[in-house]
């Protein structure tokens, strides 16, 4: 019986050529929240250490400011 193995997720940003993550630009930062706006794993997003730290940092900025949720209802 042959056996699949699964694909390693490449880096968003490292794909798109994206060196510095903008805090502003909400709708690619959604794509990397849960349900209820918590910051996905890197293992589950596929992006890189460099990239999963620079989006958390991103992440949270946006919530202080006001341009994301904290929580969803």
């Amino acid at each position: 019986m042959r056996q699949f193995t699964t694909r390693r997720k490449v880096c968003f940003f490292c794909k798109n050529k994206i060196s510095e993550i903008d805090y502003k630009d909400t709708e690619t930062l959604r794509r990397f929240l849960g349900i209820w706006s918590r910051i996905r794993r890197a293992s589950e997003t596929g992006t890189c250490a460099k990239h999963q730290r620079q989006l958390a940092q991103a992440i949270k900025r946006s919530r202080f400011l006001a341009l994301l949720a904290y929580t969803t209802k």
